[in-house]
């Protein structure tokens, strides 16, 4: 497969980008937006076990009841999409299950030959953490997820902003997630940059490659 960006052009893409403050109201393309929603279900994971659900959230009610556990951060309601990264509240045999039964089968595999993975994934999630340290681990991959959808959109030159800033509490209980075993870890607003938005020509401050990056 050819590479869809030079390294220029990645690095450019990476550039541009910054934390909007301000969306415009303009709605992504039906196109852009399906291939970043597909960025989301390809996002990478600790065993792939993806112990995850990303809820979209389109109906303009309930992101106006989000914005005031969100300190009224206009991102909230003003971006094109609001996408919740929420976290299972607790990995069981069954979620492993699940995804090693749908390995088996979608490459043809002898489960026989795999089940030592499973039980490494048992063995490390499932019996290997306590119930803080599964949550804490579920969020560890979320972030991972963020990660890929700031980029995925970068490159497609759309706008993200990544919001802690929020109430995870208040938004599980808005969005009627207890007992679902989900519950909220973090948001992202995606959509385009208001021409208003006086961030925009903020030059990016990074730390120089030789404070962050080691070689050894």
């Amino acid at each position: 497969m050819n590479a869809a960006l030079t390294p220029s052009q990645l690095i450019a893409s990476l550039e541009w980008r910054y934390a909007t403050k301000l969306f415009d109201t303009r709605k992504l393309p039906d196109a852009t937006w399906a291939a970043l929603e597909e960025s989301l279900r390809l996002s990478p994971s600790s065993y792939g076990l993806q112990p995850w659900k990303f809820f979209i959230i389109a109906d303009p009610v309930v992101r106006a009841k989000l914005r005031p556990v969100s300190w009224n951060q206009s991102q909230v309601t003003d971006a094109s999409h609001l996408v919740v990264f929420a976290r299972r509240t607790e990995i069981t045999e069954q979620d492993v299950n699940d995804f090693f039964n749908q390995m088996v089968s979608e490459r043809g595999a002898d489960a026989t030959k795999l089940e030592p993975y499973r039980q490494m994934m048992i063995g490390g999630v499932v019996n290997g953490k306590d119930a803080a340290g599964q949550k804490e681990w579920a969020a560890r991959q979320l972030y991972i997820a963020l990660g890929q959808l700031m980029g995925a959109a970068a490159a497609l030159a759309v706008d993200t902003c990544a919001l802690e800033g929020i109430d995870p509490a208040a938004y599980t209980e808005i969005l009627g997630l207890k007992g679902s075993g989900f519950e909220v870890v973090v948001a992202c607003a995606v959509g385009y940059r208001s021409t208003e938005d006086k961030y925009a020509a903020f030059k990016k401050i990074r730390f120089p490659a030789s404070r962050v990056i080691g070689r050894v």
